[in-house]
């Protein structure tokens, strides 16, 4: 790609040129720009018609992308503004080098929002809503390392306290504290996203601008008004979720989306692009997806000197210089400016011979220029048609002065000596006395104050407080079980898969003139795999333009239709973009005061292990809903291979606090759940969403047993007894999901051959199991004296004699879990290992988890009790044709 640096700027024919230039103004004064654009693109066709083919490039000049002549007249008072701004920037700084006198090493940060105050409080003061009065307000995604200056800012406010600003980063301590970034599970009623995963925030944050016209095109709420602001380092966009989905948001037209790029240059460890230009990469990268791009590089101190600039030299200067140098330029003393930068031409030195050494070492950035802040934000809100970034060129640990403005060290900076307090005093005007300096005092004025009464009348002014986290939507019933009970009565002679049985559920669901509108299906262009295709044509595909062609199938029944108003995210081939909607939606009780459902169904293995980060976010964000892991377990899926088969993804699950999670084997197992998480979810509004897993294996679906709702929920029942017979060795099969009926052949393969009476038990959770298991151990740990609880486990399986076998389609791990807690032998059966292209039945035989090695590993243990001969189990493994020398499957 050709940089603007590339261009020759030598002229020539000044004369010509200036012809040229005329002709351009005439176009544009007298006939209109959109002529002027047609006449450029005919010339540029005449030169590739003449062979001359004009070099692309997305690229403008190092320049700010708004003219000085244009901007708006500031419309708040800017000395207020700079003494709020200041109290912030104290506070905040205080706030992390009291944490670590207190307590060496607590860490924290200073230096991110020392670069960003100015940007993040000419949002507060001037363009950030809240949701008063039931407006839907906007949506801020903060720097995640920027949260001291949050905190600051809110502790004006009077929304935190001292002893919370004290007790930073040590949230244990008594009086409360404050987490180190922004975390909804820590403070449900402070910050609304987790930001500091770097690069979620980008993602996010799109699908968040999408789903706000989703709600709004849908009549769910009115969002017109609302915007969504994104700010985030330089730096963070190397991580691929920060532009993997920005051209949705072009693609979509999401004017309602705001990205500010906080440009200071450096990463942790040093610059972003020392030998580069981070703006231009990201102005190229933006604009090649269609976004709306604004360049706030230079501050107002610059425009007299591009003004003098009639030859370019500047603009030529400015281009070609790489963004370590003016890193470095920020700690160099003026005559080493003047004579680097200026001093490659004379007519550059002569440009600023009447400027003091002083006066060029404090020539701002655009980042840290009211006037040019305001003129971009501006001119963000009022864009239509795309979306916008804003590159804002600051300064990492502006105002940290020796203490590490502009160092590669600063993102560590946490401690200040009193020189340095000292200097960030002075510099910024606190009204904190010589002798208080070295304690780093916070400082709040009266409640009545110039500074405080200004800052509340503004944020009154634009809504109400932010962040502010409230949960709007009321509680919402949830349908009784008995709505359910067409899956309690069994398929009959018919054979489903239990992911045909939830999209019935969905269906139902659907149906459900309570619910129907609220539920959001989501696809990540999988419908035809999980056989959602039936849902397309009723229920519609989400098009922001509706659809403007005839589809293909438009002969067919279930023909794919979008559609304005469509129900269905289908979200092409991104489970990042996918889990992002459903994070979105599963949030919206508390964004939008609206209970919106999510049923985001994906391939298993492509859910924990490709987005776990994102699923890690969502516990973070309370979010609600369910995720259906669809053609789950290793040995499920025919023929897919290694990279599709998911044998972990409930042990991964078991990482994520609040993520209820079930492995169901039948149809009414599955609403049984799902009508419990409904209720749990929407109707008691506790903070918890599901992770299911669905099967794509026919089996007959039975008729649910009697009183098996509770074990259904709680992880574990007892679903068929063997024969009662009392001169037979007794054992106990748990089986999950599709591997349920393979517990069932191993059981009567045992009775028919081996005269052992298996009761076959059915396993949902065995996440549930261990989470209840626990808490009743540390119950009776801490209280010694008292009557000991029993955990469900215990009490259910107290009467089991016999060992027990446990048969997972996952690693032996996930059953391992409940392995303290289960009495005699227990034996776990699990696919460790990579997978294979194969049918099922050879997948089970590999992994040994087949009812014929389900029996040998039952006979087995019996045999360890002394309860039978070992001589029986070698007779097994031969009469069931079990290779005994086969390599393991954990191993090959």
């Amino acid at each position: 790609m050709t940089q603007w640096a590339d261009i020759p700027m030598d002229d020539s024919d000044p004369a010509e040129t200036q012809e040229w230039v005329d002709s351009l103004q005439y176009l544009l004064r007298d006939v209109g720009s959109e002529r002027a654009q047609f006449i450029l693109h005919r010339l540029q066709d005449e030169m590739r018609k003449s062979g001359h083919n004009l070099p692309f490039t997305a690229n403008t000049a190092y320049l700010n992308t708004l003219p000085a002549e244009d901007q708006p007249s500031y419309p708040g008072d800017p000395d207020i503004e700079r003494r709020v701004r200041s109290l912030v920037r104290w506070n905040a700084m205080a706030m992390v080098v009291r944490a670590n006198r207190n307590s060496a090493g607590i860490g924290g940060h200073i230096s991110t929002f020392a670069s960003l105050a100015l940007l993040l409080e000419m949002g507060f003061n001037h363009f950030f809503h809240g949701p008063k009065n039931g407006a839907p307000g906007d949506q801020i995604y903060f720097q995640g390392h920027a949260a001291p200056g949050v905190y600051a800012r809110a502790f004006l406010e009077g929304r935190l306290t001292q002893q919370q600003l004290e007790n930073f980063r040590r949230e244990l301590q008594s009086g409360a504290g404050l987490p180190s970034y922004p975390h909804p599970w820590l403070m449900p009623g402070f910050w609304e996203f987790p930001t500091v995963s770097m690069g979620l925030s980008p993602i996010m944050a799109i699908y968040q601008a999408r789903f706000n016209r989703y709600l709004h095109h849908r009549d769910l709420k009115d969002t017109a008004e609302s915007k969504v602001w994104v700010f985030l380092g330089d730096g963070e966009v190397d991580e691929p979720e920060s532009l993997g989905a920005i051209t949705l948001a072009s693609r979509e037209k999401l004017d309602n989306l705001i990205f500010v790029v906080n440009c200071n240059l450096q990463r942790l460890d040093g610059p972003v692009r020392g030998n580069g230009k981070i703006i231009q990469e990201l102005e190229a990268a933006f604009r090649g997806a269609g976004w709306n791009v604004i360049k706030l590089i230079w501050g107002t101190d610059w425009d007299p000197l591009l003004a003098k600039d009639d030859k370019g030299l500047l603009k030529k200067r400015m281009m070609e210089t790489v963004d370590g140098w003016y890193q470095k330029y920020v700690v160099e003393q003026g005559s080493f400016i003047r004579d680097h930068f200026f001093g490659v031409h004379p007519e550059l030195l002569k440009m600023v011979e009447g400027m003091t050494d002083d006066k060029l070492e404090t020539l701002r950035r655009g980042g840290h220029d009211l006037q040019k802040v305001y003129a971009a934000y501006h001119a963000a809100v009022n864009h239509t048609g795309a979306p916008t970034v804003i590159l804002a060129k600051t300064i990492k640990g502006y105002g940290l002065g020796e203490a590490g403005e502009g160092k590669n060290i600063t993102h560590q900076a946490k401690k200040l000596n009193e020189s340095e307090l000292l200097n960030f005093r002075t510099r910024f005007g606190i009204p904190i006395g010589d002798d208080d300096v070295a304690n780093a005092p916070f400082y709040k004025p009266a409640d009545d104050s110039e500074e405080l009464t200004y800052l509340h009348e503004r944020r009154d002014h634009l809504g109400g407080f932010i962040p502010e986290r409230t949960v709007r939507a009321k509680p919402l019933a949830a349908p009784q079980r008995k709505a359910f009970e067409e899956f309690f009565k069994g398929s009959g002679e018919r054979e489903v898969s239990t992911t045909m049985a939830f999209v019935q559920v969905l269906s139902q669901l659907l149906r459900n003139p309570d619910l129907s509108q609220l539920l959001v299906p989501i696809i990540p262009d999988e419908a035809r795999t999980f056989g959602m295709e039936t849902l397309f044509r009723k229920y519609g595909i989400y098009a922001s333009q509706g659809q403007l062609y005839d589809p293909v199938d438009m002969d067919q029944l279930l023909y794919y239709r979008e559609a304005r108003d469509g129900q269905i995210l289908e979200e092409g081939i991104s489970e990042a973009g996918s889990m992002a909607s459903f994070i979105a939606a599963g949030t919206a009780y508390a964004t939008h005061g609206i209970n919106t459902i999510p049923f985001f169904i994906f391939y298993s293995m492509f859910g924990f292990q490709r987005i776990g980060d994102l699923i890690w976010a969502a516990a973070d964000m309370r979010t609600r809903g369910f995720l259906l892991g669809g053609t789950s377990g290793r040995t499920t899926l025919n023929g897919e291979g290694l990279q599709h088969q998911d044998g972990h993804s409930h042990l991964l699950a078991t990482t994520v606090p609040n993520l209820i999670t079930y492995d169901p084997a039948y149809a009414y197992e599955l609403a049984i759940i799902i009508q419990d998480g409904l209720r749990r979810m929407y109707e008691e509004q506790e903070s918890v969403f599901y992770y299911i897993t669905l099967y794509n294996e026919n089996q007959g679906m039975p008729e649910m047993p009697k009183g098996v709702e509770d074990g259904i929920l709680k992880g574990l029942y007892k679903f068929k007894p063997g024969a009662d017979k009392p001169d037979r060795a007794k054992a106990h099969l748990f089986g999950s999901g599709s591997l349920l009926k393979e517990a069932l052949r191993a059981q009567e393969i045992l009775a028919e051959h081996y005269e052992v009476s298996a009761d076959v038990w059915s396993v949902t959770s065995y996440k549930e199991l261990r989470r209840d298991a626990l808490e009743v151990d540390r119950w009776n740990r801490l209280h010694p004296t008292e009557k000991p609880r029993t955990s469900y486990i215990k009490e259910v399986l107290k009467d089991a004699d016999g060992p027990i076998v446990a048969v997972t389609d996952y690693m032996k791990l996930v059953a391992d879990q409940i392995a303290p807690w289960v009495p005699g032998p227990y034996t776990t059966l699990g696919t460790d290992g990579f997978g294979r292209s194969e049918s099922r039945e050879a997948l089970r035989r590999f992994f040994e988890i087949d009812a014929e090695c389900i029996a040998v590993a039952t006979l087995h243990t019996l045999a360890q009790q002394g309860t039978i001969p070992m001589k029986r189990v070698k007779q097994a493994i031969d009469q069931l044709d079990i290779d005994p020398d086969k390599p393991d499957p954990l191993s090959t």
